[in-house]
């Protein structure tokens, strides 16, 4: 990418930035005044921020349970130079210097849901808060106005560089069934997509069910979240069950796996012992607490256990409700998940595979390399576990070929034992990409399809890439977080950034924009700002347009009672940072 100089900007900003960070113990402005002059400095150092959380998020209003949402403040740059070297220039001096290396979009954990499905847990909300959301049949539309917000966009707020691709770090699906991931791929592609299963004309799934346990948004009885303050809203089943018309993305864009494209509700292994009934007529609505209570234990401690217990109760439980059966809701392989993305019908603004080719598809890899940029390199990997349970690993193979690829690109890297290697590679930098995080990498069962290969956890990761400079981030998703954490080293160019970004069902729904720059002083930088749906932020109930339904989406979201939104907001340290690090040195 060319060269950008960012403007002359006004007389003290960035040092008022860089000070405003420095006063950040916990994730939080030391006071009002802070955060206004950190608000101000923001907007200075930027490019343009409209269109992203820089210039305003949504915020919780009234007294009631149930939040309304409106648009608050925007929510500042925060400079984290945990990992800069000695010697690295002031924020002011960084900007006037910098050079545009890399500008891309991560999406994650959108989980495309379809609410009809034989096979769902809604009655284990209490228990394991993922099994039911109020808003999950809207999750199709939701996704759609992030696509608008990024076409909107078009550009980074702190190079103004135009975006080079959008990354989805996984569970792009929620219950990997053919089709949620034709509604991913549509989404991503553009075109035309009914989110609904089953009977074309009618709903048939637990919101309207007449059960209290649930929001049964059409009707006039009171439930459990109508209790909260949820509203009731005719026709909002129909209205979310409708066809229409994704734009899809004017990005090239690219597909990691998460555990939910992969496993049965992200924690069952797929073993086809759940084919029929993801195909049939039968639907569990409900059951007794206590049996409830031993599934959602058996699915956290022991998924051979759950998949017979929830067969069982398929037969003996209720209230069990008679569906009409879509074949199109049978579960994808991996291999199938792939060649998905190869069918020229999804191909939308590119590449061709989104990142999976022919070759690895019939290998079973689904895990490859790819251009961020001139000089930048992107690698996706394959962090999933067959052998079931939500968090990941990688294999002994996965982590040889990742070490080769590094290798391969890096003019120099330490081994085991800190001593520097020379290669004769072109120090392309590299992002790493997966779904799993660093701390959510410990499920080490063995696969069944390669039973005798040994699994690796997030901590042997995060040692690896360590040992090569030229890895300067690592992008992941599946916490539903925003978290970002610096993995320092007594070798300042062995470190890297690792960022973690919320899902797009839970609150926030947020995305992320990532900006790699070089300041010219030895140091890069990553810019991460957030950006929310092109949705509006106030809801009218009586308004089920396609925007109107979008904005329902994340208020719904965010009083959805087993959630806990602050959680998973992160704090200021992880919103819109300025992460600096050493450049590679060339040796």
């Amino acid at each position: 990418m060319s060269s950008y100089n960012r403007r002359q900007f006004l007389t003290g900003t960035a040092a008022v930035a860089a000070a405003a960070s420095l006063s950040l113990a916990d994730g939080r402005f030391a006071s009002a005044a802070t955060l206004d002059r950190a608000v101000a400095a923001t907007a200075a150092r930027a490019v343009r921020i409209e269109g992203t959380t820089l210039a305003q998020v949504a915020e919780p209003t009234g007294a009631g349970p149930y939040k309304r949402l409106r648009s608050g403040p925007g929510w500042p740059l925060v400079v984290r130079d945990e990992l800069a070297p000695r010697g690295a220039r002031r924020a002011a001096a960084r900007d006037g210097a910098r050079t545009a290396l890399a500008c891309f979009v991560q999406f994650t954990d959108l989980h495309l849901a379809d609410t009809e499905s034989p096979v769902r847990f809604e009655y284990l909300a209490r228990f394991i808060d993922s099994a039911h959301r109020p808003h999950e049949t809207l999750t199709v539309r939701g996704a759609s106005s992030l696509v608008e917000r990024v076409n909107a966009l078009a550009r980074g707020p702190y190079t103004g560089a135009p975006f080079s691709l959008v990354m989805a770090t996984g569970d792009n699906t929620d219950n990997h069934e053919k089709i949620e991931l034709d509604w991913y791929l549509s989404v991503m592609s553009g075109g035309r997509i009914t989110p609904n299963s089953g009977d074309p004309a009618r709903y048939e799934g637990v919101q309207n069910s007449g059960n209290a346990e649930y929001w049964n948004p059409e009707s006039s009885s009171n439930d459990v979240y109508k209790a909260k303050g949820f509203p009731r809203i005719p026709g909002f089943l129909t209205a979310a069950g409708r066809p229409f018309t994704a734009p899809g993305l004017r990005t090239p864009w690219y597909t990691t796996v998460g555990n939910h494209d992969d496993s049965v509700e992200g924690t069952l292994p797929d073993l086809g012992l759940l084919r029929s009934l993801y195909t049939g007529d039968r639907k569990l609505e409900g059951c007794d607490g206590a049996e409830a209570a031993a599934l959602a234990d058996a699915l956290r401690t022991d998924p051979g256990k759950a998949v017979k217990r929830l067969a069982h109760l398929l037969k003996t439980a209720g209230p069990v409700r008679r569906v009409t059966p879509d074949p199109r809701r049978a579960p994808f392989t991996p291999a199938e998940f792939a060649k998905a993305h190869l069918d020229p019908r999804y191909t939308g603004a590119g590449p061709a595979g989104h990142g999976f080719t022919a070759p690895a598809v019939e290998q079973g890899r689904l895990y490859y390399t790819f251009p961020v940029a001139d000089g930048v390199l992107g690698v996706s990997l394959d962090t999933t576990n067959p052998a079931g349970f939500a968090d990941g690993s990688v294999g002994t193979a996965q982590l040889m070929w990742l070490e080769s690829v590094l290798k391969s690109r890096s003019g120099h890297w330490y081994d085991k034992d800190g001593r520097t290697v020379r290669g004769t590679g072109t120090d392309e930098l590299v992002v790493v990409f997966s779904h799993h995080t660093s701390t959510s990498m410990g499920n080490l069962l063995p696969d069944p399809h390669r039973p005798f290969e040994k699994r690796h956890d997030g901590g042997e990761l995060v040692a690896l890439l360590q040992r090569f400079p030229n890895v300067v981030a690592w992008v992941n998703g599946h916490s539903h977080e925003n978290r970002i954490t610096a993995h320092g080293h007594a070798v300042p160019e062995r470190a890297f950034w690792e960022v973690n970004t919320a899902s797009h069902i839970d609150y926030p729904q947020q995305a992320r924009i990532i900006e790699l720059t070089d300041n010219g002083d030895g140091t890069l930088s990553l810019f991460t700002t957030l950006v929310e749906s092109a949705a509006p932020y106030r809801t009218d109930v009586s308004d089920t347009s396609e925007a109107g339904l979008a904005a329902l989406y994340r208020e719904l979201s965010y009083n959805d009672p087993y959630a806990t939104p602050a959680k998973k907001l992160g704090t200021a340290l992880d919103h819109n940072t300025e992460l600096v690090l050493a450049r590679p040195g060339r040796r």
